[in-house]
C-alpha cells in the first residue's frame, strides 16, 4: 500500500506542530494530558513515514544517477536494495496509521470465571490466572487482584484483577472469550478426558472524566463479609454491594478489611464495567464490520482450546495450533499466540480499506 507524498508530509508538519506545542511550556491541565496523548500516538507513525520520506527521496536521487554511465552500476545496486526494502516499510507505515482504539494505551480489568466443567473448570480459572500473572511479570506489567472467590478444591470460582503498565489493553483485548481445556482431571480414576472451560472478561480502566457516576444512581447496601478471608471476617459489617439502578450492573466486594476500601474497589469495578457497556454501545453501529475482525468482543464465544493430551493449544479464530501447551500456561509462549492475533488484526484491516 503506497502513502501519497502529501499524506507524508501532512504527518511531517503534524507532528513538528506537537513538538512544539509540548516544548512550549504553555500546555497545563486536560490539555496538556490530550497534547501528550496525541504525540505518544503519532510518534512512530512519524518516525516510520520519515524512514519512508528518506527511502524514497534516496530512490529518486539514484534513478538520476542511472543516466550516468561512471555511477550506473553502483546506483542500480542500491536502487534494488531500497526497492526490495520500500514496500514492507510502507507496508509499516500503513499499518502504524491503521485507526487505534482509544483504549489501546490504558491499563485493564482482567476477570475470569469458571464455566462449565465443576471444580476442574475452577482449577482451570486458576491456571488462567497464573498464565496472565507470568506473562504480566513478562511484560513489566504489574497485577493486582481486587477480588476473588476460591474454590474448595484450588482456582477461582471468580477472580477480578487490574492489569497496569503500557500497552496492556492493546495485548490483552484479544483474550477475551470462553477458553475451554481438554485434560484428565486428578480426581478421575478412570483417566477420561473431561472438558471444561472458563470465561475470560479483559476491560480497559477508564480515566474518572470517562464515566460519571451519579450517587443518586446507586443503591448501596453495607453488610458482614461471609467466606473465607481471615479472622476479621463475620466480625464487621464491611462488604459492601453496589447496585447501579440505571443500568442494573451490581458490583460486590468484600475482600478487604475496612468498608471504605471495598466501596472504593467496587466503585472502581463499577466505573470499568459502565465505561465497557458506554464503549458496547459505541461500537454497535459497527458490529458488521467487527464480525470480520479478529477480536468481536462476543465474550462467549469459543476462542481457545488447550488440550493436554496431546500438548497442543489452539485459537479457534485463526485456526493457529502451537504444539508447546506448557510454554503457553507458563506465559512465555503466549506472546506467539497474541502476536498473530495482532498481525491477523492489522491484516484484515488492511484489507478492508483496500477493498
Amino acid at each position: 500500500m503506497q502513502i501519497p507524498a502529501e499524506r507524508l508530509r501532512q504527518i511531517t508538519n503534524r507532528f513538528a506542530e506537537l513538538e512544539a506545542r509540548m516544548a512550549s511550556g504553555t500546555l497545563e491541565g486536560e490539555e496538556f494530558v490530550k497534547a501528550s496523548r496525541d504525540y505518544a500516538e503519532l510518534e512512530p507513525v512519524a518516525k516510520i513515514a520519515a524512514e519512508v520520506g528518506a527511502i524514497r527521496e534516496e530512490i529518486a536521487g539514484l534513478e538520476e544517477m542511472l543516466a550516468d554511465p561512471e555511477m550506473k552500476a553502483m546506483a542500480q545496486e542500491e536502487l534494488a536494495e531500497l526497492n526490495a526494502a520500500l514496500p514492507d516499510k510502507e507496508r509499516a507505515l500503513a499499518i502504524a496509521m491503521l485507526p487505534r482504539d482509544s483504549a489501546d494505551a490504558r491499563p485493564a480489568m482482567l476477570e475470569i470465571r469458571a464455566g462449565t466443567g465443576g471444580d476442574e473448570a475452577a482449577l482451570f480459572a486458576g491456571d488462567l490466572y497464573r498464565m496472565y500473572e507470568k506473562f504480566a511479570a513478562d511484560m513489566g506489567w504489574k497485577v493486582e487482584p481486587v477480588s476473588m472467590s476460591a474454590a474448595d478444591v484450588g482456582g477461582f470460582k471468580e477472580i477480578v484483577a487490574n492489569v497496569t503498565g503500557t500497552g496492556v489493553f492493546a495485548k490483552m483485548k484479544f483474550e477475551s472469550g470462553v477458553h475451554r481445556v481438554q485434560r484428565v482431571p486428578v480426581t478421575e480414576s478412570g483417566g477420561r478426558i473431561h472438558t471444561s472451560a472458563a470465561t475470560v472478561a479483559v476491560l480497559p480502566e477508564p480515566d474518572e472524566v470517562d464515566v460519571h457516576i451519579d450517587t443518586n444512581d446507586l443503591k448501596i447496601d453495607i453488610y458482614r463479609a461471609s467466606g473465607a478471608g481471615g479472622q476479621h471476617v463475620n466480625t464487621t459489617d464491611s462488604a459492601v454491594r453496589l447496585t447501579h439502578l440505571p443500568t442494573g450492573l451490581v458490583v460486590i466486594q468484600q475482600d478487604q478489611r475496612s468498608q471504605h476500601k471495598n466501596r472504593d474497589k467496587a466503585m472502581q469495578v463499577l466505573r470499568t464495567r459502565l465505561y465497557d457497556l458506554k464503549r458496547a454501545e459505541a461500537h454497535g453501529e459497527e458490529a458488521e464490520a467487527r464480525k470480520a475482525m479478529v477480536g468481536s468482543g462476543d465474550r462467549s464465544e469459543r476462542i481457545r482450546t488447550y488440550n493436554f493430551p496431546q500438548g497442543r493449544v489452539t485459537d479457534h479464530r485463526i485456526g493457529l495450533t502451537l504444539h508447546k501447551l506448557p510454554e503457553v500456561l507458563e506465559g512465555t509462549g503466549l506472546p506467539e499466540l497474541i502476536d498473530a492475533l495482532i498481525a491477523e488484526d492489522e491484516a484484515k484491516r488492511l484489507a478492508s480499506l483496500d477493498s
